[in-house]
């Protein structure tokens, strides 16, 4: 793979871009006088034409699945067996690099099965963003383990170490960042703190299939860490999940937990007896889904590196505006990914418009724009409410996660090469902007 380094510190001039783009001599010029535009770029929402009429409706499309994974499935149909599950399982841990795999029905239930796999006792802290889908943290009430909530940068979208020191207590026993969409947490700052507290480190890598940081892959800094091959992931399974173990221990519990058959567990194991009953639940992948994951592993970088080629393609040319910024670490040694959404960010000072007149601008450019506000954990009923916990959560003020919210532009991330949408979109973006000061 080509490390990806973050895009101000190598995009071109604002004047080369705009001579490049031809905005210049069109009159685009955000320093123009209004007057320079032209009738033509009247904006869509008072009534100018579009800006973006090529044909989305393939471009954001995933999972591209194609023969081989139709004949995958077909063959399991044929020959029915679970022989998928461990090549999956096998390749997955070379994949990363890492000792002891298991697969599961899905990344919630790998989250469950780790939760299990510490058996802290009932009162231990979990340091753990708000901003995360909620198998992140809902399973932890299960085993007795309670939620600190902790803060995002609101231009990464990750785990915020200096948030998370203020909320250390003598209860606190793990860390559990989330690589959101793609970009890798600071992984080696957190450990190196998580250290020296003496605090488990653990990983919700869901959106960080093949990410890395400093050269190694996300899923493999923490003692325990899970993915998800939900259907939208970079690895889509239709539904599926993996859990990361560094140790034998680990790795025997979470698979006792959900696999009564104890596949993979060494048979002098302790948790070996439990081989017919385990302990708790049915969480074995299903072989349609590895037979699919193991389709789309094969090449899986390679599409990575694709996906952010697409990506800087188009956002290398947004960010010249003013006021618009991108989902970024800033670190040269982070390897991202993308998938989902690409995340851009408006400051309202800088720009001279509300991200939410803006969106309604782009929306009516043709532009597939979305004022995205992600649901918060800590804002919702369940951590309120008494009788769901054994230790109920404290519930905080997290500036950054709202800040967040009210900031974000989610654009589509394109799965495929689209040049014509990506400069239809520029052009559309350009045009809001030269008018933003009318909204």
């Amino acid at each position: 793979m080509t490390m990806q380094h973050d895009s101000h510190a190598f995009r071109p001039s604002r004047r080369d871009f705009l001579i490049a783009s031809g905005a210049l001599t069109a009159g685009a010029s955000l320093g123009l006088p209004r007057a320079a535009y032209g009738a033509v770029e009247q904006l869509a929402v008072k009534g100018g034409p579009k800006a973006v009429t090529a044909d989305q409706s393939d471009a954001a499309h995933w999972p591209r699945y194609g023969a081989e994974e139709e004949k995958a499935v077909l063959d399991l149909i044929h020959a029915p067996s679970y022989d998928p599950n461990a090549k999956f399982e096998a390749e997955w841990a070379e994949f990363l690099g890492a000792p002891y795999t298991k697969a599961h029905f899905n990344g919630t239930s790998a989250l469950c099965s780790m939760f299990f796999a510490l058996n802290l006792p009932p009162g231990s802290e979990i340091l753990v963003p708000s901003y995360t889908f909620f198998a992140t943290i809902v399973p932890m009430r299960l085993f007795g383990l309670v939620p600190v909530f902790v803060d995002i940068n609101p231009r990464t979208l990750n785990f915020d170490l200096e948030d998370a020191k203020k909320r250390l207590t003598p209860n606190t026993k793990a860390v559990l960042p989330v690589h959101w969409i793609g970009l890798p947490a600071d992984m080696d700052l957190i450990s190196e703190w998580a250290n020296e507290k003496g605090l488990i480190v653990l990983e919700d890598a869901a959106h960080a299939q093949g990410a890395r940081l400093k050269g190694k892959r996300m899923g493999t800094w923490g003692r325990m860490a899970i993915f998800s091959f939900q259907m939208s992931k970079p690895l889509p399974a239709i539904e599926g999940g993996m859990g990361i173990y560094q140790n034998q221990e680990d790795f025997d519990r979470a698979t006792a937990f959900g696999n009564y058959d104890m596949t993979g567990v060494s048979s002098d194991s302790p948790y070996m007896k439990y081989k017919g009953s385990g302990l708790g639940l049915k969480f074995r992948m299903h072989p349609f889904a590895a037979a699919l994951a193991r389709c789309q592993l094969k090449g899986l970088d390679e599409r990575n590196d694709a996906g952010v080629a697409q990506v800087r393609k188009l956002n290398d040319r947004l960010l010249q505006l003013p006021g618009l910024y991108e989902q970024s670490s800033h670190r040269d040694d982070v390897q991202r990914l993308h998938y989902a959404w690409n995340m851009l960010f408006v400051d309202e000072k800088e720009a001279g418009a509300t991200r939410d007149k803006l969106v309604d601008a782009l929306k009516a450019e043709g532009v597939n724009a979305s004022a995205l506000h992600y649901t918060l954990q800590h804002e919702l009923p369940l951590y309120a409410e008494d009788e769901w916990w054994h230790h109920k959560p404290v519930i905080p003020e997290l500036p950054g996660s709202t800040q967040a919210n009210a900031t974000s532009i989610a654009l589509p991330y394109f799965t495929k090469d689209v040049p014509e949408v990506c400069d239809q979109y520029v052009k559309a973006f350009e045009k809001v902007w030269a008018h933003r000061a009318d909204l």
